[in-house]
């Protein structure tokens, strides 16, 4: 056993730590804001940010400043998240995934077809939501538009809400099920065996260790 064979290896380094978390902590407040103006039932939550009024204000800067600091991740994560033919492979055998048997499972990268779709999705989710937004926001671009186009935008702006907080529960689940996640967001470092066991053609890109983890494993 060589002496770097229990050094953990870095994933996401301080910056894209906290450009995560922003995007999350800002995730929850337009979420809440947004759950307030959308239904009755939920303008209690409008309480949480000074009422009514104050609600309406900060809800559509909240999701300005987190669609900025998204482009930030999608900067520096998109090209690690292109479909390739192991990412197919992988999603025709995600029940071996889920019940954690690797025979037959292709190698991955940095991150997995899971990880990627969710990626791109998030990514759709906040370009409608941030188009919509704008046609929608009342004090600076609605009167611009006509009702038939605002009505639109609303319609679309609460799907694409829908979508994503859906998304980002399944993100979340995701990171809980899979040991090791959220510790890499939260001090930056996975161990060898993680990422050898999860993410097998992202350890040998960033330990120059060539030797397949299994070597009976078709990699597709």
């Amino acid at each position: 056993m060589s002496e770097n064979d229990d050094k953990p290896i870095l994933r996401y380094n301080a910056n894209e730590r906290s450009n995560h978390w922003i995007v999350a902590i800002l995730f929850v407040l337009a979420g809440l804001s947004g759950l307030a103006l959308f239904h009755p039932a939920l303008f209690w939550l409008s309480n949480l940010f000074g009422g009514g009024p104050w609600t309406r204000i900060l809800h559509p800067f909240i999701g300005v400043a987190m669609f900025v600091f998204f482009l930030g991740l999608v900067l520096r994560f998109w090209r690690a998240n292109f479909i390739t033919a192991n990412d197919r492979l992988w999603l025709r055998r995600v029940d071996r995934v889920m019940l954690n048997q690797e025979e037959g499972v292709p190698a991955i990268g940095k991150y997995n077809a899971g990880q990627k779709l969710l990626f791109w999705t998030l990514l759709a989710c906040m370009l409608v939501l941030l188009v919509s937004g704008v046609v929608i926001w009342r004090a600076y671009f609605s009167h611009y538009f006509d009702i038939g186009t605002i009505r639109l935008g609303a319609l679309l702006h609460a799907l694409a809400a829908f979508v994503l907080i859906l998304s980002i529960i399944v993100h979340i689940y995701a990171g809980i099920w899979i040991k090791g996640s959220i510790g890499a967001m939260l001090h930056g470092w996975v161990s060898r065996a993680w990422a050898r066991k999860h993410h097998e053609l992202w350890y040998r890109e960033v330990t120059g260790d060539k030797t397949p983890r299994d070597h009976g494993r078709k990699q597709g």
